[in-house]
């Protein structure tokens, strides 16, 4: 193997045209990883007539100093005797590696290629980046006092380089010194050995009361790598109270019979433990506690309520309690008997602590409106039932309403049955007790309807072989009524249907054989018309006299024709 001598390298200057690329190539590598420096942008490869690859790097002042060479044909050859001995070596199409990359490498290293006749120089920069070990908030503030300029804390980015730039964040949100209440200051002490930076950076903050709960943290960021975010930190805050709440759990809901909690919330912090309850002229002391609890309430609770800070009696606070309750009474209630024809009135009397919603129903049907009865009907008998609610609370009342009266009967009918061999009667009544129905003649029951709304329907069957007039007659403990109907014997009236349907018959025959003459009559006239025209037409073409008069006898056949016809059609 024979090395690169300085002698022939001055020959090669001589012999040869050097030349170095313009336009400087800057490669990143990581801190303490192993970088690869590209030859020519990486297209150096065996394949083209490379006889010698040389790899120098820039010591300052004007000084240069060999790393490796390779020779066509031959392994590479370390030439430095330095600290890149051991951290140098070469890669594919000619690259440098350099590993455990560190500060003092960032400077320019070059690649020197003679190909044939020329020698050329490719340059790379070298910077070394590395992130920061983490971020930490230290030197915490114990609390901050609203409105007061004071050092919430410090936020420290260890051992990175380029130095990094540290951002303070509230809730999330970028926070920027405005030069009242808030003010960064940042500050970067770099280490003599390894030439890493630390960052510190100091945030002075006047706290408002709404950043009570507010969450603070501190973030960089690199070009390497993703954004670091701090721990988030909280702080306490101070400020003394300026406005109390009374709260009562509840309230909306409060019913006779139920607890209720008052509860005295202060806006200060800390916040006061000592409260006076005020409860409708009697003082209670609470220490220690914000809240003063009242048992089994009932509507004479209903009134004003307070606290106040035992520190400060002036500052109060105050609300009005009300305790829900609701009575109801119906007038008149439970079983009521009236006759028909009577008037009622029900009285329904609410006595509640608010606006109350009133439903009525009848027979658990729902009722549009409040039931009042000018002049009571069998129909109006019924369970009537009111519901009446205020919030959570219900109350009901109900009446059951009898109506009676003397029956009447509202409707007495007859009909054939459907095969013809006797007759359907009817008797619709009206009553209450429920009457009962009997008729005068015997038959067979067919139905009778339930007895619902004091109404009642019955119906028999009878084949009556005379004409008779049938009663039907209803009756309770009250009265009694009768109707009566005319029935007509079952055989005269099949007799008299089927002399009906003669009669029919032979009024439809009678129709049928006029129109069967008329149309016989029409053919007969129509025959002798074409024989009369044929017979006339066979002498008439001699003269026209002839052919005149037969011209007007024709026109009065065809009238006579027509005239048939129409008679015909009738």
């Amino acid at each position: 193997m024979h090395l690169l001598s300085a002698s022939c390298v001055c020959a090669l200057v001589i012999s040869v045209l050097l030349r170095q690329v313009s336009g400087l190539v800057t490669v990143i590598g990581l801190y303490g990883e192993t970088l690869e420096i590209p030859c020519n942008y990486g297209v150096v490869n065996a394949e083209e007539d490379v006889m010698i690859t040389k790899w120098k790097y820039d010591k300052g002042e004007g000084l240069s100093g060999d790393l490796l060479v390779k020779w066509k044909d031959h392994n590479v050859s370390i030439m430095t005797t330095d600290e890149y001995r051991d951290r140098v070596s070469m890669a594919a199409k000619s690259s440098l590696l350099l590993s455990a990359a560190k500060l003092s490498d960032q400077r320019t290293f070059t690649c020197m290629v003679v190909a044939g006749v020329d020698i050329t120089e490719y340059p790379v920069n070298v910077v070394i980046q590395k992130t920061p070990e983490g971020l930490e908030i230290s030197d915490k503030a114990e609390e901050l006092e609203i409105g007061k300029l004071t050092k919430l804390a410090k936020c420290v980015a260890k051992d990175s380089n380029p130095a990094a730039e540290i951002t303070w964040l509230k809730n999330n949100t970028t926070l920027k010194a405005d030069g009242k209440g808030i003010s960064i200051q940042a500050s970067v002490l770099v280490n003599d050995v390894t030439g890493l930076s630390t960052t510190s950076s100091v945030l002075e903050y006047s706290a408002q009361k709404e950043d009570t709960d507010a969450v603070f943290t501190c973030s960089t960021k690199n070009t390497l790598a993703a954004g670091i975010v701090s721990s988030p930190v909280t702080f306490s805050i101070t400020y003394s109270t300026e406005n109390l709440i009374l709260q009562v759990t509840g309230q909306d809901s409060l019913v006779e019979g139920d607890s209720m909690t008052l509860k005295c919330v202060a806006d200060g912090n800390p916040a006061p433990t000592a409260f006076n309850f005020h409860l409708k002229g009697e003082m209670v002391k609470v220490e220690n506690a914000d809240s003063y609890t009242i048992t089994d309430v009932s509507r004479n609770t209903t009134g004003e309520y307070k606290c106040s800070l035992v520190d400060d009696p002036t500052m109060e606070a105050s609300k009005a309690i009300t305790v829900n309750y609701l009575d109801i009474n119906l007038i008149p209630s439970g079983n009521i008997v009236k006759s028909a024809g009577e008037a009622l009135h029900p009285n329904l009397k609410i006595d509640s602590s608010g606006d109350t919603k009133v439903s009525w129903t009848k027979d658990n049907v729902k009722l549009d409106k409040e039931p009042k009865f000018a002049k009571l009907t069998f129909a109006d008998s019924g369970h009537y039932e009111c519901e009446v609610t205020l919030g959570l609370l219900n109350q009901k009342a109900s009446l059951e309403l009898t109506v009676e009266g003397v029956p009447v009967i509202t409707e007495l009918t007859k009909k054939r049955g459907e095969d013809g061999t006797h007759e359907e009667l009817i008797c619709k009544a009206e009553g209450s007790p429920k009457p009962a129905v009997s008729w005068s003649i015997n038959g067979t029951l067919i139905d009778e309807s339930p007895f619902v709304n004091g109404k009642i329907t019955q119906k028999i069957r009878v084949v009556p072989t005379e004409n008779l007039t049938v009663s039907c007659t209803v009756s309770n403990e009250l009265g009694v009524a009768t109707k009566t109907i005319n029935v007509s014997s079952i055989i005269e009236e099949v007799r008299m249907d089927k002399k009906a349907q003669t009669d029919e018959n032979d009024q439809t025959k009678l129709v049928v054989g006029v129109v069967v003459a008329l149309i016989v009559a029409t053919l007969v006239l129509g025959l002798a018309y074409l024989v009369y025209v044929k017979k006339f037409k066979q002498g008439s073409w001699k003269t026209g006299e002839k052919e005149n008069g037969s011209s007007e006898e024709e026109k009065k056949l065809e009238e006579k024709v027509e005239e048939n016809s129409q008679k015909a059609e009738v």
